[in-house]
């Protein structure tokens, strides 16, 4: 039988995979949770991933670019605190923080790597 497990975001550790970003992260055996402090104008260049992507920004302000650069398809949207982003499997995006932000992304399946880690 699986074991529930209760985390303490004061208790997880803490990585910096990028200036102005600080990140924590628990990953379960399908999804991944993460809670990211951006600082302003943190930039996560265009990236894409198999994994489904819920951003769901707590407080602060995104730019989020979606779709492939240079394209009729690129479109830009700005999340703003109370609001929640959905990023499909296999969508090219770009993040940048128009201020200080606190966000949860949500990703299933979970990865050891996403957008912010150095390859």
């Amino acid at each position: 039988m699986t074991r529930a497990k209760k985390h303490s975001w004061n208790e997880v550790t803490v990585d910096r995979p990028m200036d102005k970003i600080e990140r924590r992260r628990v990953i379960g055996e399908r999804m991944m949770i993460s809670r990211v402090h951006l600082a302003k104008g943190f930039v996560v260049p265009s990236h894409e991933h198999e994994n489904e992507q819920f951003a769901v920004v707590l407080s602060g302000k995104m730019r989020f670019g979606l779709g492939r650069e240079g394209t009729s398809e690129h479109e830009q949207m700005i999340v703003s605190g109370g609001e929640v982003l959905w990023l499909p499997s296999g969508l090219p995006h770009s993040a940048e923080a128009m201020e200080d932000t606190v966000i949860l992304d949500l990703f299933s399946p979970p990865s050891e790597r996403t957008g912010v880690d150095k390859k």
